[in-house]
Parts: C-alpha cells; sequence; structure tokens
C-alpha cells in the first residue's frame, strides 16, 4: 500500500478547507506543514481506521493531539 490518498482538511487557524496528499509511510507519524493561507504551523497525526482506511487529524500548536 504505497498509494498516495488525498483528503480534505480543515486550517485549526483560518478554517479554510485544504486538499492534501496523506502518505501511507506516514503512519502514525506526527508532521507539521504550513498552511497554504495563513501560513501557520498544523499538526498532522496519520492514522488507520479498522477498515485500513487512513485519515488525518489535524491541531494547532496550543491544541496538540
Amino acid at each position: 500500500m504505497n498509494q498516495l490518498t488525498q483528503s480534505t482538511i480543515t486550517c485549526p487557524y483560518c478554517g479554510e478547507r485544504l486538499d492534501i496528499l496523506i502518505d501511507p509511510s506516514d503512519l502514525d507519524q506526527q508532521y507539521i506543514e504550513d498552511c497554504q493561507v495563513c501560513c501557520k504551523p498544523i499538526n498532522f497525526l496519520v492514522q488507520m481506521d479498522i477498515d485500513e482506511t487512513l485519515f488525518v487529524t489535524v491541531s494547532s500548536d496550543d491544541e496538540g493531539f
């Protein structure tokens, strides 16, 4: 399973909806990317549900996971 999965997230700062690509190799890893709109750092955590579907949880720096 090395295929990128497209997902839509909402920036925890500006509320803008953003299309992102999820890499299965990032599973259970936390990383930070800047919002494409407001440029603030978004924390990403890639996970897999029981149906083996990838999803991402996002938070701001002050929220954490």
